[in-house]
């Protein structure tokens, strides 16, 4: 998968960027080494804008959709204040191996919990209001996780919704389920009266969320 920033821009942009730890460096390395689809790896841009945007909103409750193999869960719960709490979403075990060992070396055990199974059916069982949502599972259930997390929102909350622009494809979209379903979600909430809606160039397309 390509990125929105053209590669030379897009590697100064990640090395005038705070580097990432050295866990998160070996988990990054593992990951591209053992998992399949690397290229969902979020990144030392990505992840940083994430902690970034954990601290500026002072969340204290964050959701994930999407943990794969911890890095994002992981840069967030670097920026929680002390007593916050992350639940994340996945459904492939291998995936999520990966990440519990992380967690666990960084100590971040009493910080994230991995759910495993559906995000929606997970969503059931999960009590409450949410500060800050992070979207990056599969494309097709793009709109009914927003409906789902919308009304959940706490009144400061905000919401990230990863790979917006698709490569591009969004301006020439395909017949791919994929591209269809995020231009159908993108225009979704464009026509949301409910919300306000910025769509970021990073990466792979970032919009953020905040209900009017």
């Amino acid at each position: 998968m390509s990125f929105i920033v053209p590669e030379d821009i897009e590697g100064y942009a990640e090395a005038h960027t705070t580097e990432p730890s050295e866990l998160l460096r070996r988990l990054a390395g593992e990951t591209r080494e053992t998992l399949r689809s690397p290229q969902m790896l979020t990144g030392t841009i990505e992840g940083r804008f994430l902690g970034m945007l954990v601290a500026a909103t002072g969340a204290r409750r964050v959701l994930e959709l999407g943990t794969y193999s911890g890095y994002s869960s992981i840069s967030m719960a670097a920026a929680l204040p002390p007593g916050g709490h992350i639940d994340t979403c996945e459904v492939d075990e291998e995936n999520a191996a990966v990440a519990r060992r992380y967690i666990a070396e960084v100590g971040y055990d009493d910080r994230i919990t991995i759910h495993m199974g559906p995000a929606l059916e997970t969503l059931g069982l999960l009590d409450g209001d949410f500060d800050f949502v992070f979207i990056d599972a599969d494309k097709v259930n793009y709109v009914a996780y927003y409906e789902a997390l919308l009304p959940r929102l706490s009144e400061r909350g905000l919401m990230a919704i990863d790979n917006t622009l698709w490569s591009g494809r969004v301006v020439e979209p395909d017949e791919d389920e994929s591209t269809r379903a995020i231009v159908e979600f993108n225009d979704h909430v464009a026509a949301d009266p409910r919300v306000v809606a910025v769509v970021l160039t990073v990466r792979d397309g970032i919009t953020l969320i905040k209900p009017r």
